[in-house]
């Protein structure tokens, strides 16, 4: 049986990378973050999965990662505003979830629960 332990998300902007979804999530370093490494940010109440980033070389005409988050809410114009006061950018808006960018272009979902 497997189990998903990490999702892990390769990072141009490392260090904005890792306080946006610090702050996005309220997510703690499992361990001491490695400048321009790796670090694993993990529910400190134990109830959600945890999140890998991976520094990775900037690479010129790069594409979009193959994976996003869907973060469900009660309140989504109050979430997206907050995420976009962290440095999330506006991407699309449909009726029921708002799609935005992270600090590095990475597509994720803001859903109404």
């Amino acid at each position: 049986m497997l189990i998903i332990g990490s999702t892990v998300i390769k990072c141009y902007e490392f260090e904005k990378m890792c306080e946006f979804w610090s702050k996005a999530l309220g997510y703690i370093p499992r361990e001491e973050i490695k400048p321009n490494d790796w670090v694993v940010l993990i529910d400190p109440k134990k109830e959600g999965p945890s999140i890998s980033l991976d520094k990775t070389p900037y690479e010129q005409g790069r594409q979009r990662n193959d994976w996003h988050f869907d973060l469900y809410t009660q309140n989504r114009e109050g979430e997206v505003a907050r995420l976009i006061s962290l440095g999330a950018r506006e991407y699309k808006v449909y009726s029921h979830h708002t799609v935005l960018e992270d600090p590095d272009g990475n597509l994720f979902c803001v859903c109404q629960k």
